[in-house]
């Protein structure tokens, strides 16, 4: 199974729209996961209708038109593999604890709002994948997202993905 990762969008305040590269993603995704701060509900109509399956939740900037369609935190079977998406888990000092004792029966959690991408494991084994964002970098060299495969109830071959500077 093949996964999608993205955060933190921010359409149409920083981009007017998603990047063609990670727009050509979708077909080939078995799941897309956007862990918040979509901004508009025309980028979550666009990835429930291009989507094979959709898995969000709202970030700080969203506001009620996604809030009143998107949870705060969610939790997914895939492949076997305990799926959590969040937006917001604090400081990055001490994340890995945190999020461990938070959500002790998730393998792998996807979470975003610093648009800095992380990929570290918990003493316990949680996976915390941060994509970054495809629109806004901030003070990163550059705009990203992720992939993932999910085989035998695993995530395997988890990777960021640099978008050119526009």
């Amino acid at each position: 199974m093949r996964l999608l990762l993205m955060s933190d969008t921010h359409l149409p305040k920083r981009a007017k729209e998603l990047p063609a590269r990670l727009l050509a993603e979708i077909p080939h995704a078995d799941v897309v996961v956007h862990a918040g701060d979509w901004v508009d509900t025309d980028t979550l109509d666009l990835l429930e209708n291009r989507s094979k399956r959709l898995v969000g939740v709202y970030g700080n900037n969203d506001g009620p038109g996604l809030r009143a369609r998107l949870p705060e935190v969610a939790r997914v079977a895939l492949g076997g593999l305990r799926l959590g998406v969040v937006h917001e888990t604090g400081a990055a000092q001490g994340r890995e604890a945190r999020c461990a004792a938070r959500f002790p029966d998730l393998d792998a959690l996807v979470f975003g709002h610093s648009h800095i991408p992380w990929d570290t494991t918990a003493e316990t084994g949680l996976r915390l994948l941060n994509p970054g964002s495809p629109t806004d970098r901030r003070r990163q060299p550059y705009c990203t997202y992720m992939t993932a495969e999910v085989a035998d109830g695993r995530l395997r071959h988890v990777e960021l993905h640099r978008l050119p500077r526009r």
